[in-house]
């Protein structure tokens, strides 16, 4: 069994095959960073017209990839939210015409659910139960998974998620949009301990997270000091060890909480390398393990969409010819399978 995943919930247009029997057969992603680099962030609609532009290519691009025709496609996926919403409409648009052009069944994807399964996609998946952060776009969140679709919402961003701080915090320091990849590579030069930043949220019980006062904090800081390039990398480096202290002891609580030994970490952010590094060593003192896809499937991809879609699609998750696409979309109304 064969499915074509389609992704265009935000700036990237992904499509992606996966096989059942033999894995990822073709993977194809454009990126829209120097379209919105210039206004210094996603402009929905100039994303959403993107999109339709480069959609088709991708996919006539991602069989001629497989080696395959649209005969051999048995199903086709695509992310119905969450993410903006004309993005995801000319996703699901595409995706619900093609499936019915071709006489097969469409299956809608949760764009977080694809993220959390990114990692299935390795040679050595993670085995159920394990806690789940997820750091992607405007989403922080800790997540309990016994089963697919089994999802327990432990903790979550209650204003900044951790990846719009750091494009935020990158916009302060002057850096291109995407900022946050930029300001992990400024923080690499920095030095450590000349600045202190608070861990926001660790002083009290809880798995929720805020960021928006970490980057207020990095403005303060920022505009009280010099504005030379090592003093901004230092800043950087404050800012990028705060995040990740945060995380850290988020994750360590959550797997406390719920007595898990397996920790996956799924998202643009996680593909930080500070943040890999201190979770694994975390992991290893606790005697469990951390879980990451590859970098190239960290950020939003086809391939997750593809995978995802095939693990509902056997479990008899299908739709109907409507288009419907959910802006907001809660993780825990996925019916579990």
């Amino acid at each position: 069994m064969r499915v074509l995943g389609i992704e265009t919930s935000c700036d990237e247009t992904g499509v992606a095959i996966y096989d059942e029997t033999t894995g990822l057969l073709a993977n194809q992603l454009y990126s829209q960073v120097e379209l919105h680099a210039d206004y210094g962030g996603v402009v929905p609609e100039l994303a959403s017209r993107d999109h339709v532009r480069k959609l088709l290519p991708l996919i006539d691009a991602a069989l001629q990839e497989a080696n395959l025709t649209h005969n051999d496609i048995d199903a086709v996926a695509y992310t119905a939210g969450p993410g903006l919403v004309g993005a995801l409409m000319v996703g699901a648009t595409v995706g619900r015409s093609l499936a019915f052009a071709w006489n097969v069944p469409a299956v809608t994807v949760h764009h977080m659910e694809g993220h959390l399964l990114a990692p299935m996609l390795e040679d050595t998946p993670p085995s159920f139960p394990f806690v789940a952060l997820l750091v992607s776009g405007g989403h922080t969140q800790l997540i309990s998974v016994t089963a697919i679709g089994e999802y327990q919402l432990l903790g979550e961003s209650i204003d900044d998620a951790a990846g719009e701080a750091f494009d935020k915090t990158a916009k302060l320091l002057g850096l291109d949009y995407p900022g946050g990849p930029r300001l992990a590579k400024m923080a690499a030069t920095g030095t450590v301990g000349r600045f202190t930043f608070p861990r926001p949220m660790t002083d009290r019980p809880g798995l929720d997270f805020s960021f928006s006062g970490l980057k207020t904090f990095a403005a303060n800081t920022i505009r009280a000091n010099a504005s030379d390039e090592q003093t901004h990398a230092d800043i950087a480096r404050a800012f990028e060890e705060a995040v990740v202290d945060t995380l850290l002891i988020k994750c360590k609580r959550a797997l406390q909480q719920t007595g898990f030994k397996n920790l996956v970490i799924a998202g643009g952010v996680s593909a930080n390398q500070n943040l890999r590094e201190k979770l694994s060593a975390m992991m290893t003192g606790r005697g469990g393990e951390v879980f990451y896809a590859r970098p190239a499937f960290c950020t939003d991809n086809g391939a997750m969409i593809a995978y995802a879609g095939m693990v509902r699609l056997k479990a008899g998750c299908t739709t109907d010819t409507r288009i419907t696409v959910r802006p907001r979309w809660p993780l825990s109304e996925l019916t579990p399978i």
